[in-house]
């Protein structure tokens, strides 16, 4: 038991660099910075190629679990599968993909010492080339945001739930 309480105790003592403010935002101001964090993320993610504008967003130690896909860590990796899909982009008859904040889903809880943890829901849409854009699928995602060199990182992402979407949203 000894060990037990030893590594207990040399865990409550531990403070990481990466740790947020000495105090966290009251509640409607850490929801709108998580908001605006959540958007630039997914701006980046869908709208943009900015592979050094998305290390920026992410923890060094970032893991991404995906449940069609699986895992992907570290910040390195990530911005290394964002770019090869920027790449694929670039093409005129290229598949793009929009996704959109489900209205009313997200919600942000704080958790003293680390971050914050954001959940919702989201709908993604795509189109090919200058085609129309189609509803085609709806997951569900959490993430763990950690205060990190002034800014709020993605430090953990579950993406979960992918499920097609009928044309009539169903």
């Amino acid at each position: 038991m000894p060990f037990v309480a030893g590594l207990i105790a040399a865990l409550a003592l531990h403070q990481s660099p990466a740790s947020p403010p000495v105090a966290l935002p009251d509640q409607t101001a850490l929801e709108a910075a998580i908001a605006e964090r959540d958007a630039a993320l997914f701006s980046v993610m869908f709208d943009g190629c900015d592979p050094a504008a998305l290390a920026d967003l992410v923890t060094e130690d970032v893991e991404f679990y995906h449940d069609k896909g699986g895992l992907i860590a570290t910040r390195a990796a990530f911005v290394a599968d964002y770019r090869k899909n920027c790449e694929a982009r670039r093409a005129p008859d290229a598949w793009r993909s929009r996704r959109e904040l489900v209205p009313g889903t997200m919600r942000v809880y704080p958790i003293p010492g680390v971050g914050a943890v954001e959940e919702g829901g989201h709908v993604f849409y795509e189109r090919q080339g200058d085609g129309p854009e189609t509803l085609v699928g709806r997951a569900r995602f959490s993430v763990l945001w950690r205060w990190e060199d002034g800014r709020w990182r993605l430090a953990r992402a579950f993406s979960i739930d992918h499920a097609s979407v009928s044309a009539d949203g169903r």
